[in-house]
């Protein structure tokens, strides 16, 4: 099907180019979005007709865009999920799920500017792209943890497989200074048994001088 581009789409072209497409994606996605429209004779004659006005308007919306985008660009959100030992999430992070984290912190962004071909499914950074605009995009970072400390210690560059070294060494640690402690308490109690018996020996020994 041909269709007039009403603003620019990416990998497809520029606003006002007539392209080729596949029905499916028109219908289901550029016309009822209003990205495009079909390429009849009275369909071109509108767009040329609105051209100018079509071309402000975009404008003005790259304006807001790329203001956002300073902002925007470079942030990252946490975001707090379930997950083993090995870092695998028990569900996993959604466009939605970021742009509840991003709109959480104070930003407007719509689920449907993100692009994010499969959900996140480990614990970690996590780059995402954002379109704020056909022509503007931004890349936010997506930091995935257990809890806000663990998330606090990814985001000062440490990997959830250096944590979980870091955890199980502390555990060892834990373990070998409670058998240190064990240990230390059984001497003492064995010199607390001894040290009874080795007076009584001296006083059997002192009655059998006298």
């Amino acid at each position: 099907m041909e269709v007039v581009l009403l603003e620019r789409v990416a990998k497809l072209g520029q606003m006002g180019e007539v392209v080729n497409v596949k029905q499916g994606y028109a219908r289901n996605f550029l016309l009822p979005q209003g990205k495009a429209l079909r390429a009849t004779e009275a369909n071109m004659a509108r767009f040329e007709a609105e051209k100018a006005q079509l071309e402000a308007r975009n404008l003005e919306t790259k304006k807001e865009a790329d203001a956002l985008a300073t902002k925007l660009g470079g942030q990252q959100f946490i975001v707090i999920r379930s997950a083993s030992d090995a870092g695998a999430l028990y569900g996993s992070v959604t466009p939605r799920d970021i742009a509840d984290a991003a709109t959480a912190e104070g930003f407007s962004v719509d689920k449907k500017q993100i692009i994010l071909p499969n959900p996140i499914k480990e614990l970690g950074l996590h780059g995402v792209e954002i379109t704020l605009h056909p022509e503007v995009e931004v890349e936010i970072t997506i930091n995935v943890a257990r809890s806000q400390e663990e998330a606090e210690l990814q985001a000062s560059g440490k990997t959830i497989q250096e944590l979980q070294a870091e955890a199980d060494a502390e555990a060892e640690f834990d373990i070998a200074e409670l058998f240190d402690e064990v240990g230390a308490a059984a001497l003492d109690e064995d010199d607390d048994l001894v040290t009874p018996a080795n007076e009584s020996d001296n006083e059997d020994e002192g009655e059998e001088e006298a």
